[in-house]
């Protein structure tokens, strides 16, 4: 039979990033449960700030009935002369009967002893109790707290609990607050318990009670707010989703509402207007015509006919925050951008301060300007560099940590730096993610570019050296961001020859460079998403014998190849030189390979030859041209191996016939080894 199930766990105001880290889970879990206990159907999952509820429309009332089955030894070793062996008396006491009672089963083509039982399935109301506890238990939101006389522990105390099945209440416990027919509405609407009579009352008497219970419900109803806002008013409200997610988790009854605050805040920079809005009141900024303006819209969970005071207290709320950052700002200002004090902050053991850090990424940003041919102004670069870092020290950062580098921007501007020394400062730790933007000048590259390799290198020479999942420095972002901007900005960066030239920077002179050469060609498939991981792999197999970590000669070939591959010509050339592949395992593959003409015993080894030097000798523009044409000898490769014995019984003809396909094989191999690539 299927009934109606309700589970309404309530608690005090659930914090919304915990929340929401784990909701992707909370299905998830509770779907595990249902499967552990042969009840798995579908439900839906709501939440508001003081709830988590599961509803299933229909719900098994108890547990199926199952079968299950035991089989033991071979009958021919538990019974032995006509008496069964300790095998068999210990197999019928794990069954639970007497040896008698067992039958007999075939199991892998022999008669085993065999014994089967069945199971009463259990009343659902029985085991819901063992089930929710199970779950909630399950539930990981990070921090949790005990309350009250409770040795459990839980994200926030849990108030009362609501679990119906069909028509009835299920009794149970859970953390000490008993299951009853009540729930509890807006606090503003009705500050006790509501009785509820049924499950189809209970979502009515939210609803009446001013709960809004579906989470997509309520962001589309601020959605469709910020819409009529936006349409009143001429305005643009900036809609950050982390932050709507937050609100949708923190209001049961959303109310969007347009505040202000003093036109004189505006002389602050818009990024620490909307970060002190955003991170501590969690407002959205407005804009009109491109620019942010002295408005914020902040999302009420109040019940009132009249929102003036809601909006006033809010308003009188962010006063102090924008006067304290504007106070940052002008004493930040007056005091200038300066390194001083850098010197007495550690950036870690092994590697000295911060200003020594700025003294080592001036050499490695001055190494890789001599690599190009663009007129980096030497003054600029070394200007940008010396700066960096400045906005440490300002009152700003250190209240907003997250906008280091941007309040640097804005204080070289406002100090009379260029604009392409402020840029750079601003755009240093980019890119920022794996679809962050990337630094817009060949100024702002080399300095980004900076700072990430002496990082690296910097780490790898003390032994910090990134293990499964810890990266506690983010040196595998680093490596990302390099390549990337090398890439972006055509730098012709070799890692191989960048660590010899900086060793002397570091310590242990160049023990580390093995370490940091064989990690940056493994996280080459981050910067390359979407790539084919197979295609990477097949050029880079073989630097990590002979490394020589040229970047941009690298990119050419993993573009390539990964153009290559996906075409159909490369498909139906693949099996043919996969068979080459397989012919040379045995060779060096970078030796060299010499073809004597005169030991040619067959047409086809003729044909082959003069099709191969051809296309081995001949100009391209791209790697992809040449490649192209190198597959393009599958047609005579292929009358080969049908007219020719490779192994052939005369070792010199048989070594000729290898060196023949070698040639060809060692003009792919010297872009990608492509028996590594899987389609």
């Amino acid at each position: 039979m299927l009934k109606p199930l309700l589970i309404e766990i309530g608690v005090e105001e659930l914090p919304a990033v915990p929340l929401l880290k784990e909701l992707s889970e909370i299905e998830k879990k509770w779907v595990a449960v249902l499967e552990k206990n042969a009840l798995l159907g579908e439900f839906e999952f709501y939440y508001t700030p003081r709830r988590l509820v599961l509803w299933h429309r229909e719900f098994k009332a108890r547990q199926d009935d199952r079968v299950e089955e035991f089989y033991g030894a071979p009958v021919e070793m538990a019974i032995k002369e006509g008496t069964p062996t300790p095998a068999a008396l210990g197999f019928a006491k794990k069954c639970g009967v007497e040896f008698e009672q067992l039958s007999r089963a075939e199991k892998g083509g022999k008669e085993v002893l065999y014994f089967s039982k069945t199971i009463d399935g259990r009343s659902s109301s029985e085991i819901l109790g063992e089930m929710i506890e199970s779950w909630v238990k399950s539930l990981s939101f990070g921090k949790s707290m005990r309350w009250g006389s409770s040795q459990e522990s839980f994200i926030r105390p849990i108030r009362w609990v609501n679990v119906t099945l069909g028509e009835e209440l299920v009794d149970m416990e859970l953390f000490g607050v008993r299951s009853s027919s009540e729930t509890y509405v807006h606090r503003i609407s009705h500050f006790e318990a509501k009785k509820v009579n049924s499950i189809h009352h209970y979502f009515d008497v939210l609803k009446e009670g001013s709960v809004d219970l579906y989470p997509q419900s309520r962001r589309e109803s601020i959605l469709a707010n910020f819409a009529a806002l936006e349409k009143e008013h001429g305005i643009t409200i900036e809609i950050d989703e982390d932050l709507l997610d937050e609100v949708v988790a923190i209001t049961e009854h959303p109310t969007p509402l347009l505040g202000s605050f003093d036109e004189n805040f505006l002389e602050l920079p818009p990024e620490v207007i909307i970060t002190s809005m955003k991170e501590h009141q969690r407002y959205f900024p407005v804009f009109k015509e491109g620019k942010l303006i002295n408005a914020f819209v902040v999302v009420s969970n109040a019940l009132t006919d009249d929102f003036s005071h809601v909006i006033e207290g809010n308003q009188r709320v962010l006063r102090p925050r924008l006067s304290d950052a504007l106070f940052f700002y002008r004493n930040d200002l007056k005091k200038g951008l300066s390194t001083a004090g850098l010197e007495k902050v550690v950036f870690m053991n092994g590697l000295g301060t911060l200003a020594e850090k700025i003294t080592r990424e001036k050499v490695v940003a001055s190494t890789i300007a001599n690599l190009i041919y663009d007129n980096i102004n030497p003054s600029d670069l070394d200007r940008a560099m010396e700066l960096a870092k400045a906005d440490l020290m300002s009152e700003m950062v250190y209240e907003f940590t997250e906008l280091q580098g941007l309040m640097g921007y804005y204080y070289a501007l406002a100090l009379g730096e260029s604009a392409d020394v402020a840029t750079a400062i601003k755009e240093q730790y980019l890119p920022s993610g794996e679809d962050s933007a990337l630094p817009s000048t060949m100024l702002s590259a080399i300095v980004a570019m900076s700072m990430k390799v002496d990082t690296l290198i910097g780490m790898f020479s003390i032994g910090e050296i990134p293990t499964g999942s810890r990266d506690p420095f983010a040196l595998r972002r680093a490596v990302n961001g390099i390549i990337k901007i090398a890439v972006a900005h055509q730098i012709p960066l070799n890692f191989s020859t960048l660590i010899d030239q900086l060793s002397s920077l570091y310590p242990q002179g160049k023990e580390y460079k093995k370490n940091v050469e064989t990690f940056v060609i493994e996280r080459l498939a981050g910067a390359y998403v979407g790539v084919n991981p197979s295609i990477i792999q097949s050029v880079v197999t073989k630097e990590l014998i002979n490394i020589d970590l040229d970047i941009l000669e690298i990119d050419r070939k993993i573009r390539a190849v990964n153009t290559i591959a996906s075409s159909e010509s490369f498909i139906e050339a693949f099996s043919t030189f996969k068979r080459v592949s397989n012919i040379l395992k045995d060779e060096a593959m970078d030796k060299g390979f010499s073809v004597n003409e005169s030991l040619f015993e067959n047409d086809a080894e003729r044909t082959l030859y003069t099709a191969a030097t051809t296309a081995i000798s001949a100009s391209y523009e791209t790697l992809e041209e040449r490649l192209d044409a190198l597959f393009a000898l599958k047609a005579p490769l292929d009358n080969f191996f049908d007219n020719v014995m490779v192994n052939a019984e005369d070792l010199n003809v048989r070594a000729n016939r290898k060196a023949l396909v070698g040639m060809i094989y060692s003009e792919i191999y010297a872009i990608a080894d492509i028996k590594n690539i899987t389609l």
